[in-house]
């Protein structure tokens, strides 16, 4: 539209005639004066209209408006317009069935997700969507600073990508095939020739669960590097990593944060690592609790260990690393000085699962025998195995979920408010 204006530009256009469009997004008449409130791509502007001028406008239509800018430090963005004139180019045929005018979306889960078109419209909600651009924008900056090359690996599979029952069968020409759970093969193969590569895109799992914190098609942020001398210099990478995303996020979302009273995101210089077996034996010592034998660690423990993390080093994060070898994907590199230990990590944000990363095995024998430790046909993972038998450098990387990611940064109760539409075991529209 030629010459429009968006609402965070209106304090640097004070006395011009300006045009902005948006959509209507509340109203409150007081006198003969109508106070307009529009929503566009970026935030909110104030209007001031008459009466007169406004007639039957409906909330929620989409309008373009013309007038003058002013300076009023009550109005959102310290500015408004005095309205002139105003065309509307669209209006709903029915009564908004949830009110989008008020600060807070007051509504349970079921509401939200089943109005998800509308209420992605509320100020709030669009608020976690920036904050999740702004984290996939940044991972895929600082990825690439760092040498990496981008990669999008195939969803449709002819084998589940790492065993197990989580898989989702689909029929491909009549032919069984699998949603991928993860791009790890792929992500291996590549390092044989790009050496560095990362991806962003979806994963499926289908895991029954239905808890606040899981959800059955996510966003993984996936990275893979090779020439590592351990899991340590995974580690070290990510944090860099992280810190770079948290400062950028800072920077273009404030307001977002502060619309969530977000806390500010403390990354010490080296985040606290701690074996799996010494943070399992500080929380039963500390905490009085006791991980459950038959898991490496659950979600109680998991949020014990991130109290621990806050209480004595003062850090939103905490690794756990060298979980046993029996309760890792068969690709996880054993540790040389116990081989019942793995050369791996998770990292918890905030008392919950964030990252989970590790070494590989490279050697294409020892990965073929620890296939076959795992009860599994080194001929299903014939392709991956190639690229094993004309040599991988030593290599590690990662996978972390953006969806956990923002639901941790803001405090949501629930992880299906961070995915746009989310998918659960119960859930499949909108």
């Amino acid at each position: 539209m030629q010459n429009r204006i968006y609402s965070n530009e209106l304090k640097t256009k004070i006395g011009q005639t300006v045009l902005i469009a948006g959509r209507v997004y509340g109203m409150r008449k007081l006198g003969g004066i109508n106070f307009l409130i529009l929503q566009d791509s970026v935030g909110l502007a104030q209007i001031v209209f008459d009466a007169a001028k406004i007639g039957e406008l409906k909330i929620g239509s989409w309008v373009k408006i013309s007038g003058i800018a002013k300076e009023e430090k009550r109005a959102p963005g310290g500015a408004e317009i005095q309205g002139e004139e105003i065309e509307t180019v669209s209006e709903p045929v029915e009564d908004l069935p949830i009110d989008l005018s008020k600060k807070g979306l007051n509504v349970n889960l079921t509401t939200l997700l089943n109005y998800r078109p509308l209420t992605l419209r509320h100020e709030n909600v669009r608020a976690i969507f920036k904050v999740y651009a702004t984290l996939l924008e940044a991972y895929g900056e600082i990825m690439r600073r760092f040498g990496f090359t981008e990669i999008k690996s195939p969803k449709i599979l002819g084998e589940a990508s790492e065993g197990g029952a989580n898989f989702f069968t689909i029929n491909y020409f009549g032919k069984k095939a699998f949603l991928a759970q993860s791009p790890q093969f792929y992500k291996q193969i590549c390092v044989g020739a790009f050496e560095r590569v990362f991806e962003i895109g979806p994963v499926f799992r289908a895991e029954k669960h239905f808890t606040s914190r899981h959800i059955n098609e996510y966003i993984s942020l996936d990275a893979e590097m090779g020439f590592i001398d351990s899991h340590e210099d995974l580690m070290v990478k990510l944090t860099e990593v992280l810190r770079f995303i948290f400062e950028r996020i800072q920077e273009k979302n404030s307001e977002e944060l502060k619309s969530y009273n977000a806390q500010a995101i403390t990354i010490p210089p080296e985040i606290p690592k701690y074996k799996l077996a010494e943070i399992k034996k500080i929380i039963k010592e500390k905490y009085h609790y006791e991980i459950p034998a038959e898991t490496d660690i659950d979600p109680k423990g998991e949020a014990l260990a991130g109290r621990f993390a806050k209480e004595e080093h003062k850090s939103d994060f905490i690794f756990l690393t060298h979980y046993p070898s029996n309760m890792r994907p068969f690709y996880t590199m054993p540790d040389e000085k116990d081989p019942s230990e793995t050369k791996g990590f998770d990292l918890i944000f905030r008392g919950t699962e964030l990252v989970t990363g590790s070494q590989r095995i490279h050697n294409y024998k020892q990965l073929v025998a620890n296939i076959k430790k795992f009860r599994l046909n080194p001929k299903d993972f014939s392709f991956y195995l190639e690229a094993f038998k004309y040599g991988l450098p030593p290599h590690g990387g990662w996978g972390m979920g953006a969806e956990r990611l923002v639901q941790q940064l803001l405090g949501l109760a629930n992880i299906k408010e961070a995915a746009l539409f989310p998918r659960d075991v119960k859930r499949l529209e909108p």
